[in-house]
């Protein structure tokens, strides 16, 4: 009977899931007709977020709560590019419906609504010379006309995924700002930075996409048995590295977008916009990677995805394996999206970094010292350079080298810096590292 009831109970989640993930065969290419159907999911977060914003509607949105999810992940995980190099914009949707879904849930658990630090109710405020704990709000000057007063008020608390200035992001770590906060000084400064970003992501991507397969829309691995073992993990660890540099350029480029774009054209404070990234590889330790140097974009829909629920059954130690669990869990859906099926060496990478940090709680307990300096900088290296190999691995498998991230015209890598080291070492323009590795 039992056995019955499991199999029953596993059916019908089944044909749940699937009525929203369908299989990759099942799923609608996207056409010049269709393509706006991907902005549809944005109005009812939007909505959601304006609930958030407003005393007396924890019902509502917890009504609304099921809407926004299944229509995000309806959406996003039913429409597919189904051009090879278009792949990579299926992961983009899935991450974006995976964001929308935690947002949703944030706003919708929280009785209060989604409360700035100095207030008692949305838009209440305790007293007008409240001390700001953990930086500025996104301050901008509000709208006077209602009809857009509450567009803002909804795009403000979406945005704010740091929480700068809110409730929820008191105690997060903030870079310190190396740029002048003088409003022209600043946009100078932060367009500096764009085009540097725009420029190391685009030659280490430029580069990634010369290593045969790996630069492909199939993918393959990085792993790459014909050669002798030192050159082969030194490709892998040079390719694993160079992945990891260009998400981090990425996150700076559109950072940096954002942040002109909000201080340019909407008005806001430079304060309110400091480095999203405190220079990671500077860590000599885990906690502080983790916590402190890496980016924190991603902190609150951690916590929603398995922080939070950790917390309920085990404390701290429930909420540091629930947020990197649920940290796995969001990086692997997504790259679900891509039709290549469910790898869980994603979700394990993520979650050995809570055990990892335990080990260092137990070193300065037992020997009195935190883990630092140069012996924690190697540490640090070997748990993200070494152990995240597999990571890249699985990524790269499933072809996320060979998306088209900037088209070639756009590259000036691939027009001019990689042409000219081809030419410059060989003559005939021939791919030096394809005949490296193809050859050795």
């Amino acid at each position: 009977m039992w056995l019955r009831i499991y199999l029953k109970c596993h059916c019908i989640v089944h044909d749940v899931f699937r009525a929203f993930v369908p299989e990759p065969h099942e799923r609608i290419p996207i056409t010049e007709i269709n393509i706006l159907y991907l902005l549809f999911p944005l109005l009812p977060l939007i909505y959601m977020g304006y609930l958030a914003r407003r005393p007396d509607t924890f019902t509502l949105r917890l009504l609304l709560l099921p809407l926004v999810v299944a229509v995000a992940v309806g959406t996003y995980f039913r429409f597919m590019w189904t051009e090879p190099h278009h792949n990579i914009y299926n992961w983009g949707q899935g991450l974006l419906a995976e964001a929308i879904s935690a947002k949703a849930i944030d706003f919708a658990w929280r009785k209060e609504g989604m409360l700035k630090i100095n207030e008692v109710r949305p838009g209440v405020a305790r007293n007008s010379d409240a001390v700001r704990a953990n930086g500025d709000a996104h301050a901008k000057p509000v709208p006077a006309t209602p009809a857009v007063a509450w567009l803002y008020d909804a795009l403000e608390v979406i945005l704010s995924n740091r929480g700068l200035g809110w409730k929820f992001g008191v105690g997060i770590h903030v870079p310190r700002e190396e740029r002048s906060l003088k409003r022209n000084s600043f946009l100078f400064a932060t367009l500096i930075s764009l085009v540097g970003n725009y420029m190391i992501f685009d030659l280490l991507e430029s580069l990634i996409k010369l290593v045969p397969d790996v630069g492909t829309p199939l993918g393959g691995t990085i792993f790459k048995a014909e050669l002798p073992f030192l050159y082969r993990y030194a490709l892998s660890t040079a390719i694993h590295v160079a992945t990891g540099s260009c998400i981090l350029a990425a996150f700076r480029l559109f950072y940096d977008l954002i942040t002109i774009f909000a201080v340019l054209v909407l008005g806001s404070s430079p304060s309110a916009w400091p480095p999203v990234l405190d220079h990671p590889w500077q860590s000599d330790s885990l906690h502080i990677f983790w916590s402190k140097r890496w980016h924190q974009i991603l902190r609150e829909i951690f916590f929603v995805f398995g922080g939070f629920f950790g917390k309920l059954i085990a404390g701290k130690f429930g909420m540091l394996f629930g947020t990197f669990i649920g940290s796995g869990l969001f990086h692997e859906f997504a790259a679900y999206a891509l039709g290549r099926g469910f790898d869980t060496i994603v979700p394990f990478f993520f979650a050995l970094q809570a055990p990892l940090l335990l080990c260092e709680k137990v070193w300065c307990k037992y020997t009195g010292y935190r883990v630092g300096g140069l012996y924690g900088r190697l540490w640090v290296y070997f748990c993200i350079i070494i152990l995240g190999q597999p990571l890249t691995n699985s990524w790269h498998r499933r072809g996320l080298g060979g998306g088209l991230m900037l088209p070639p015209s756009l590259s000036p890598a691939r027009q001019f810096i990689i042409p000219s080291i081809r030419h410059s070492l060989n003559g005939t323009g021939t791919n030096i590292l394809e005949f490296i590795v193809g050859s050795t």
